[in-house]
């Protein structure tokens, strides 16, 4: 089956096309500046997905889109598992839409463009908060009053679980595990960032929470914050747009230093330091949590552009883990690569691995299970 992925943003259409069967890639690219007409880009995702099928007709030679699987960031308590793309589902999705402002909005307009274009198309949603319907509640709850829960269903949902999912299957299989006996810690560091439980091969606890504000230090958000500071702010005149300007795209490693690209970050003298400083001692204090939290972790696990790409980060952050009785091997860890390793030493008291992520290879295998069992 040849399986379109789409991850839709506001201004971007990423796209791959995969062949479930055998796993290969068979096209990737990106469409940039949807709705700046002005200065080249597409007017909207229907207009993107031209430019993508133009594309394709010449990469594909002539090989036809047998399903198309979405990335759709926020399923909220309805979905559990990736579902067949109807009307209904479509509505749903918008329903979250305040959950996720900065993303269900376009995931949806993808899925609009492809049912334009090739109504008889099947579509399948993917969500990211998938794999965090396992949390237990103690897990999940915020300590606020019952009614927000009922209400706006205020509670941790968390992200990137499509990432997390995949990770864990590829970290158990580098240990010789099942998936379903992989009990570990693994931290999806991009320019979004969180960390996740696994326990059993089951997420019980993870860093984003009703939004993916919360948790670490990322490339241009927050993180954890005191939320006494917003209601200062806003008695200082900050509006409700101030503060999201503020957290989600002000803040992080960009408002620490003026860059939010690691590279430039650990480059930058004095202030890099210092955020690197701050970002690596938030992630050792959640591993240290999360170690807690599973009852003894199996491995510690190292994803996405970060995870995967910063040595010097991954140092800075299991240095400060030797009360874990974990270290790095230098060599290991400086060592180039993007196939799954290990770069902790032989005294180490459980390994700590490096497992590049796939997100939209799950994203096509997932939809080819759903177009399958329909």
């Amino acid at each position: 089956m040849i399986i379109l992925v789409i991850n839709s943003g506001s201004s971007s259409l990423k796209y791959q096309v995969r062949d479930s069967a055998t796993g290969e890639r068979l096209a990737n690219g990106l469409i940039e500046r949807i709705g700046d007409s002005a200065h080249g880009g597409p007017r909207d995702h229907a207009e993107a997905l031209d430019r993508v099928t133009q594309e394709l007709e010449s990469t594909l030679q002539g090989r036809s889109i047998d399903a198309v699987g979405h990335r759709v960031v926020h399923g909220g308590e309805r979905f559990s598992e990736p579902v067949l793309v109807t009307n209904e589902i479509i509505r749903a999705i918008e329903r979250l839409n305040p959950l996720a402002p900065l993303h269900n909005p376009a995931n949806v307009q993808g899925i609009r463009a492809i049912a334009d274009r090739w109504p008889s198309m099947k579509q399948v949603a993917v969500f990211d908060t998938a794999f965090h319907r396992t949390l237990p509640e103690h897990a999940w709850r915020y300590a606020v009053p019952d009614d927000l829960y009922k209400k706006f269903g205020i509670r941790r949902y968390g992200f990137h679980g499509t990432s997390f999912e995949y990770v864990t299957r590829h970290a158990a299989g580098l240990l010789g595990l099942p998936a379903q006996e992989f009990t570990g810690i693994i931290a999806h560091l991009g320019n979004g960032a969180s960390i996740t439980a696994v326990q059993g091969g089951r997420s019980i606890d993870t860093s984003m929470g009703f939004t993916p504000l919360e948790g670490l230090v990322m490339g241009t958000r927050s993180g954890d914050i005191d939320p006494s500071i917003l209601l200062f702010l806003s008695r200082e005149g900050y509006t409700e747009k101030d503060l999201d300007r503020l957290l989600n795209r002000e803040s992080g490693l960009v408002g620490l230093t003026g860059h939010n690209d690691m590279r430039s970050v650990e480059e930058s003298g004095d202030a890099g330091t210092v955020a690197l400083d701050i970002a690596s001692y938030r992630l050792a204090k959640y591993i240290g949590g999360y170690h807690v939290a599973v009852g003894g972790a199996q491995a510690l696990v190292f994803t996405a552009g970060i995870g995967e790409n910063s040595w010097r980060f991954r140092e800075r952050v299991v240095n400060r883990l030797s009360a874990l009785g974990i270290f790095i091997d230098d060599a290991e860890n400086q060592k180039p690569g993007g196939s799954p390793r290990e770069i902790s030493t032989e005294e180490s008291a459980f390994p700590v691995l490096v497992v590049p992520t796939d997100e939209e290879a799950a994203i096509a295998e997932a939809t080819a299970a759903v177009v399958d069992s329909a």
